[in-house]
């Protein structure tokens, strides 16, 4: 059978499931980590285990449960038992589940990607228990994309809700992710390296899996195990670049930024290494090997830095759909990275995420440029949150295709004014759009999938 002939709908679903198949967080951890008698072997880096007293884990992030559990399967009960491997790791309430040797801590709601006090003090246990270990113990740390929200730890004189502002703030003005991080670093006593300060381990290691485009290290999760080049000033001049004096900030964030001057430079006790072990371009490049299976013809990319306006890419997305139905050649099209969105104001704006705006953007183009919508099985545009979560909503994106477009037309809903007011939720959810998939433990951007049938 030829791609043609299958459903497209169904056919983009399980190659964007293939990507996030291929970068599962255990089966990620598991490749990276390898004991072979008493030598253990961290991303190819050995470590005699004879001279290792203790194992603690620590680290956070979305992927954090799937970590922990690889981790633990990597190293074997015996290890498990031998070095007292125990831990700390917090995580979305979604994603706890019972751990014998790693306590799992919820460190926010499910669904809502923000700081909260639970993420306080599961930070303030992190820094104790690394702080507790010797020059003999190792120490693996475990961070992924959705960390910087599970690791608040604001510096003195500024509160958990002063900083909810800030990134409140900085997010709605559509902040990319790297100006979003230097601030966070600089308000935060864990992030931008203080973890691997506090750290009296002799030996930190830290898995990483990649929810950044292009994988610095110092930007993912916000570093906490990572040098920080940034200084305070800079964090100043990202605030003054997106208004915030004018927007209401507190003025203690200014005070207390404008206090620290320059950084001082950090003495580090242990020995310290990162490692990312996954990222968009593993995703992306599954979802291609499976769209090959199924017998498309893929051209795949994944962005190298942080991308523009989630509007933007959707229409470009919807106009290479229909210069491939158009053109011949390929006929899949799968593209990871991460657009940003600019909110409306809060008493207008609805529900959704960058992957359903995108999505709701491309169906707007679509609509503009006449596509026959009765064609349904022709085109399906499918963009998805690895994360398994789009905003601060139950779903991880959408999923159009001729069939919804028509619905649409014969209902008379218009996606022009649900894209203004960032309601991509409601419109999807009324033509049965969404992607729902829970938790997929793993978080390396977004993946989209553009599937069209000449035939």
């Amino acid at each position: 059978m030829t791609s043609s002939a299958k459903p497209l709908r169904a056919d983009a679903l399980a190659i964007w499931q293939a990507g996030v198949e291929a970068v599962r967080s255990d089966h990620l951890v598991r490749q990276a980590v390898v004991v072979d008698g008493d030598r253990l072997e961290i991303g190819g880096q050995p470590i005699d285990l004879k001279r290792v007293g203790r194992i603690a884990v620590v680290g956070a992030g979305k992927a954090g449960a799937g970590m922990s559990r690889g981790l633990v399967e990597a190293l074997g009960p015996r290890i498990v038992r031998d070095k007292r491997v125990s831990g700390w790791v917090n995580v979305p309430a979604d994603c706890v589940v019972p751990f014998e040797a790693i306590h799992l801590h919820a460190a926010r709601e499910a669904g809502v990607n923000e700081p909260s006090p639970e993420g306080v003090a599961g930070s303030r246990e992190i820094l104790r228990l690394v702080g507790s270990l010797g020059s003999d113990d190792l120490c693996i740390a475990l961070i992924s994309g959705g960390a910087s929200a599970l690791l608040p730890d604001p510096i003195e004189g500024v509160s958990l809700d002063d900083k909810l502002l800030v990134t409140r703030h900085l997010s709605a003005a559509g902040a990319p992710i790297e100006d979003l991080n230097t601030v966070r670093k600089q308000l935060s006593r864990i992030k931008g390296g203080k973890l691997a300060a506090a750290c009296r381990a002799g030996r930190l290691a830290t898995l990483v899996i990649s929810d950044v485009l292009g994988d610095p290290l110092d930007t993912i999760g916000s570093g906490p195990t990572v040098v920080d080049r940034s200084t305070p000033a800079d964090a100043l001049a990202v605030l003054e670049r997106y208004g915030a004096r004018e927007a209401g900030i507190s003025p203690r964030v200014f005070e207390s930024l404008t206090r620290r001057a320059e950084r001082a430079a950090e003495t580090w006790s242990c020995q310290v290494t990162n490692l990312v072990i996954g990222n968009n371009a593993v995703a992306v490049q599954a979802a291609a090997a499976e769209a090959r299976r199924l017998g498309y013809l893929p051209r795949a990319s994944s962005a190298p830095q942080s991308e523009g306006p989630a509007e933007v890419i959707g229409r470009e997305l919807a106009n290479a759909a229909l210069a491939m139905l158009r053109d011949g050649g390929s006929d899949c099209l799968i593209s990871g990275g991460e657009p940003t969105v600019k909110l409306i104001a809060q008493a207008e704006r609805g529900r959704g995420g960058r992957n359903q705006q995108l999505v709701l953007a491309a169906v707007e183009h679509l609509e503009a440029e006449r596509f026959a919508a009765a064609r349904g099985q022709d085109l399906v545009i499918l963009s998805g949150g690895t994360d398994g979560e789009d905003g601060p909503t139950d779903a991880a994106g959408a999923v159009a295709d001729g069939s919804l477009l028509a619905r649409a037309q014969e209902l008379r809903i218009e996606p022009g004014d649900y894209l203004r007011r960032n309601d991509a939720y409601s419109f999807f959810e009324a033509l049965d759009g969404l992607l729902k998939t829970g938790p997929t433990h793993t978080n390396v951007c977004d993946v989209r999938v553009v599937l069209v049938n000449r035939e």
